[in-house]
């Protein structure tokens, strides 16, 4: 389009093939200025000036046509000296925070203050969508750059005696990409997509380092007795370990905040897990580094230090203690100050993240970003999204592919390309991102048609960018669901492992909420959509999507 426009005015006679040629040296003149000075702003005004001086116009259809030519000749110098040197990236996803859990999204009980910051200084994603309603079919999209419909994680799979269901060697990661363009990568934190030992731990699947809980379920305790640091067990001083799964002794007095002691370490993981992460950067702030930073938090057990949860527990909110005595995880004398105070204890590390990029000098040069694995849990007992309003008006939380359960924050920070302060709604996923940040370190051609996902570069960075064709979510736990959005439109489908796969119908821009059921009144979308959704999904055998893959159960029997 800019070649042509060019062409369009040497053509009409607005501006001859002489003066081009000389826009075209100091375009190149220009591309040394910038990387000289890395002044953009102030090397536009003075290219400017020399240009006119030195063409010697009269015409002011000239000039200004020479200066909208050179505003195009600037943007690509600009972009180009940007990515002169590769950024790092960080990728920070919590684990089960709701879509209104932060106050950049209009939060106004849990304070966020780094989080906020974070928002300020870049743009929030209003609506982006993780990559399923649960863990590790979750990260798995978010790692492969595929939709729900083909990878190959599709629901939480336990695996013993310690992870979860491998993803195979074959698989390429976000992390095998970007270690083959030269970048360090590490993982800190929750990882879950392969257990010790199998084909699909995070050292055989593209990092370098990792530490914190390989297994899922081991993830359940913040006060455990041990870590992993690559292959090695790294033995913390909790004698004994807190259990993620416990009642109240026999006997005790539920009204007695002593009940609860033994419910409480001496050192807390995600600590020592932060400790690593700011290792990492420390050691490779000299080089391109990847740092993937599943956090814990704030996912139940209600575990967090006293210091931190003392403001909180201050405020008086009303707050009855949580027994565990229908099952759960862990008590807690009071749960709503526990929930914040780990939201809270999330948004610290997130500063002390940002912190030491600044400290050596690579907050500018990193493409932060930050999100949540899935909506907020579903255990009203142990977590009050209610009193949180965690999902405000959406339908749904943790397991559901209504809204609520899969419409999560998002912020993405990379000063100087992602402009501050700005909001897009633009329709995004987990699945997304491998190739932006593909095409953001300058390796755009080994996507290759390899993801399902979009490329969001030009709309971060302010240019235009074609509507979404279509995002695709199936899960076949908690009942078998599938759902699509094309535009406004969204179809679900719910209860399938019983054999139902009626079709609902939603306008999400008029019924954010889902309330409103409109499939009788548009069939001929219902149709388009039944149709788009049937080839998104490639059948598995691991994780059959009934009755599709597999013959449907009886009415309960695959909900889990």
């Amino acid at each position: 389009m800019k070649d042509t426009n060019m062409k369009q005015l040497i053509s009409t006679g607005t501006i001859s093939a002489t003066t081009l040629g000389f826009l075209s040296c100091t375009t190149c003149a220009l591309k040394t200025m910038l990387c000289a000075t890395g002044n953009g702003r102030a090397c536009r005004r003075r290219v400017k000036r020399e240009v006119i001086y030195r063409a010697g116009m009269r015409n002011s259809l000239h000039i200004f046509a020479l200066i909208a030519i050179l505003s195009i000749a600037f943007d690509t110098a600009h972009l180009h000296a940007a990515n002169t040197t590769r950024p790092n990236i960080v990728f920070i996803l919590a684990d089960d925070l709701g879509y209104r859990e932060l106050g950049a999204f209009g939060q106004q009980k849990i304070r966020t203050p780094h989080l906020d910051a974070l928002a300020a200084q870049g743009m929030k994603l209003t609506q982006h969508y993780s990559g399923n309603a649960v863990c590790a079919p979750s990260r798995c999209v978010l790692m492969t750059g595929l939709h729900p419909g083909h990878t190959y994680i599709r629901n939480n799979s336990e695996m013993q005696p310690e992870g979860q269901q491998p993803i195979p060697d074959s698989t390429v990661t976000l992390a095998e990409r970007l270690k083959a363009q030269g970048y360090a990568t590490g993982a800190f934190g929750k990882w879950g997509l392969g257990g010790p030992g199998s084909e699909g731990e995070p050292l055989r699947q593209g990092f370098d380092r990792f530490f914190g809980y390989n297994c899922q379920r081991h993830a359940h305790s913040y006060y455990p007795d041990y870590l992993w640091s690559d292959n090695e067990h790294v033995p913390l001083e909790n004698s004994p370990p807190v259990p993620g799964h416990a009642k109240l002794a026999v006997g005790a007095d539920e009204t007695d905040p002593r009940s609860y002691h033994e419910f409480k370490g001496q050192v807390y993981a995600p600590d020592r897990i932060r400790e690593e992460a700011l290792k990492f950067i420390d050691q490779h702030k000299a080089e391109p580094f990847f740092l993937y930073y599943p956090s814990v938090l704030p996912h139940v057990a209600l575990h967090v230090p006293d210091a931190e949860l003392r403001p909180y527990s201050e405020l008086k909110w009303p707050d009855p203690p949580f027994t565990a005595a229908k099952g759960g995880y862990t008590p807690h004398f009071t749960p709503r100050a526990a929930y914040a105070a780990m939201i809270s204890h999330l948004d610290a590390e997130v500063g002390a993240i940002m912190k030491r990029l600044r400290d050596h000098g690579l907050e500018d040069n990193t493409l932060v970003i930050f999100s949540s694995d899935n909506g907020t849990t579903h255990l009203e007992r142990e977590v009050d999204y209610d009193f949180f309003e965690s999902v405000g008006e959406l339908r749904g939380l943790k397991g559901s592919l209504y809204e609520g359960g899969v419409r999560v924050p998002a912020i993405v920070r990379w000063p100087g390309l992602v402009a501050a302060g700005t909001t897009s709604d633009y329709i995004s996923g987990f699945e997304d991102w491998t190739p932006t940040i593909l095409d953001a370190i300058g390796a755009a051609s080994d996507i290759n048609g390899s993801t399902d996902g979009v490329n969001l570069l030009p709309m971060l960075t302010g240019r235009q960018q074609p509507p979404r064709p279509f995002l695709y979510r199936e899960f076949p736990g908690y009942g078998g669901q599938q759902t699509i959005r094309v535009g406004d439109w969204k179809a679900v489908r719910q209860s399938m492992t019983s054999g139902n796969i009626d079709v609902e119908l939603y306008n999400i821009a008029t019924d954010l909420g889902e309330q409103h059921n409109v499939a009788m009144e548009h069939p001929e979308i219902v149709n388009q959509l039944i149709k788009l959704m049937a080839e998104q999904h490639r059948p598995s055998e691991l994780f059959p999507l009934r009755p599709f893959d597999q013959p449907a159960l009886k009415k309960g029997a695959g909900k889990k």
